[in-house]
């Protein structure tokens, strides 16, 4: 272990696992490239360059990561790709005034940000209840796919708003709102980080957690930007008109129906079967048999090994069984 100013550097475990620290390190630079590429080139550009990321990202972690963990990723970009950010959108249409959309609901930015997130907070709350007292007892797969159904099921609110059916019915956009949109969009959130928080936690393996969980979070945050991407584009292919007079979102309704409803069950659902079906107290990876990438860090032909964790040369400290530095000795 190499004692560097202000922090531990294991030197043998990254010799041991070079290519997936090199790997996880570069992976950090999809994100700002993405964000470049997105500002300085038109959406088209920027929607090609980020799948290409995507997919290397993919066939990157294939070939560098045990199985387990690529088909984890594969599930998770699945799974986020196939339920495009519409939010600009609805966001436009419930807050468009009389002259943009005459029969609209007309929410007032009060209502439709600060309302909302009260019952959001509130909601998140509630969902962590919910699932600790009853899906903690459930496999990873059946918990997935009932929140995909439920995030499925839960646009039909928008749906039914945007094709005005709740005033045949009688109730108002707002109470329709509140109770339908507000309320499922937060459960779906929280019922969906919790297991897939979980997954991320169990492949990241033991001496690497820190790096594996980051690089894993990182590629589902990057999934995340590249399904706003997606999101924008159906708008701009859409043609639908969302600021000043005469806005038009007759096509709004359709792109619900097919990328909010549909789009997520027919692949988010085929898409948890990659993710072993597990209880969620079990590993997804037995670690003790799982020999990864491990690197010859041997020097020459005649079988001297090179610096490694165990070399007295390269210990800190007076630790004789795995050459670490206690913390109170820093």
């Amino acid at each position: 272990t190499k004692l560097c100013p202000g922090f531990l550097f294991d030197r043998g475990m990254f010799l041991r696992k070079r290519t997936p620290f090199i790997v996880i390190t570069l992976s950090g630079l999809a994100g700002p490239l993405m964000a470049a590429v997105t500002t300085f080139a038109d959406l088209e550009i920027g929607l090609i360059f980020s799948g290409l990321l995507l997919i290397v990202l993919a066939v990157i972690t294939y070939f560098v990561f045990p199985k387990v963990v690529f088909c984890v990723i594969l599930a998770m970009m699945l799974m986020n790709v196939s339920s495009p950010q519409l939010g600009s959108a609805l966001g436009y249409f419930y807050t468009a005034d009389e002259q943009c959309l005459a029969d609209g609901p007309h929410f007032n930015y009060t209502y439709y940000i600060t309302i909302t997130g009260i019952v959001g907070s509130v909601v998140n709350f509630v969902s962590v209840i919910l699932y600790q007292a009853f899906m903690s007892t459930w496999r990873f797969r059946p918990a997935l796919i009932f929140t995909i159904v439920i995030g499925s099921l839960a646009p039909i609110v928008d749906l039914v708003i945007v094709m005005r059916w709740n005033e045949a019915i009688g109730i108002s956009d707002e109470v329709f709102f509140l109770l339908g949109n507000a309320i499922f969009e937060n459960l779906v959130v929280i019922l969906l980080a919790i297991p897939m928080s979980a997954i991320y936690a169990k492949v990241s393996p033991p001496g690497m957690e820190s790096a594996v969980f980051a690089y894993v979070v990182g590629i589902g945050n990057f999934t995340g930007m590249f399904s706003g991407l997606v999101g924008s584009a159906i708008i701009e292919w859409s043609k639908m008109k969302t600021v000043g007079e005469d806005c038009d979102f007759s096509e709004l309704p359709t792109i619900i129906v097919l990328f909010k409803i549909l789009l997520p069950m027919l692949v988010g659902i085929p898409a948890t079967f990659l993710i072993p079906n597990v209880l969620q107290t079990e590993p997804l990876i037995d670690w003790d048999k799982e020999k990864w990438c491990e690197e010859d860090v041997s020097t020459g032909n005649d079988g001297e090994h090179g610096e490694s964790l165990m070399d007295p040369q390269i210990s800190v400290g007076n630790e004789e069984d795995d050459g670490r530095i206690e913390p109170h000795l820093l």
